[in-house]
């Protein structure tokens, strides 16, 4: 359904997110820091041919279902520099112009075209909301301070094979996190 699309989606990405951060201190500090000085799946869903055409030496027919390897396409060497590589800066710099709205095929986390996820502008701002909420308010570790395991599971999406586990200190008065009685 579209709501449990919409859920498991942001639910995985932010859950990854938070993995890589957590494995990558300095980006989380860098994030951090950024935030306090300035407040404030491997494929995609199936589309298909809207007329005969020549793809990498092949002919798709119109009507053939197609599925994008977005995996593959964000980890073109050609298109990243070390691509296995967690460099969030690259965003900032290289390739800051990147459109993850489908208009840069080196990245289409919503698709693209007709079909492309509906709740595009609420996941952008759900995604970045949340995530600054997180590592502004609180100070994240993992349980032992060790590395995050990064094993992956298929599904819908690909999640991880293990649930992430962390605890959250407050970095700000807890005042503003009481309930009212």
């Amino acid at each position: 359904t579209l709501i449990l699309a919409g859920t498991d989606t942001t639910s995985g990405t932010l859950t990854w997110t938070l993995s890589l951060l957590l494995n990558n201190r300095e980006v989380l500090n860098k994030a951090i820091q950024e935030l306090d000085t300035h407040i404030a799946a491997p494929l995609n869903i199936p589309h298909e041919s809207i007329e005969d055409c020549t793809v990498g030496g092949y002919h798709v027919p119109s009507g053939t279902r197609l599925l994008t390897n977005v995996s593959k396409l964000q980890r073109d060497p050609i298109l990243y520099i070390d691509p296995l590589e967690f460099r969030p800066e690259r965003f900032l710099t290289t390739h800051k112009d990147v459109d993850v709205k489908g208009q840069h095929f080196e990245l289409i986390p919503f698709g693209s075209g007709r079909r492309m996820c509906p709740g595009i502008s609420f996941g952008i701002q759900l995604m970045q909301i949340t995530l600054a909420t997180l590592l502004h308010r609180f100070d994240i570790i993992t349980p032992n301070e060790g590395p995050v395991d990064m094993a992956e599971q298929n599904g819908l999406t690909t999640i991880k094979a293990s649930p992430l586990e962390v605890i959250l200190t407050p970095r700000l008065s807890t005042q503003g996190f009481s309930q009212n009685t």
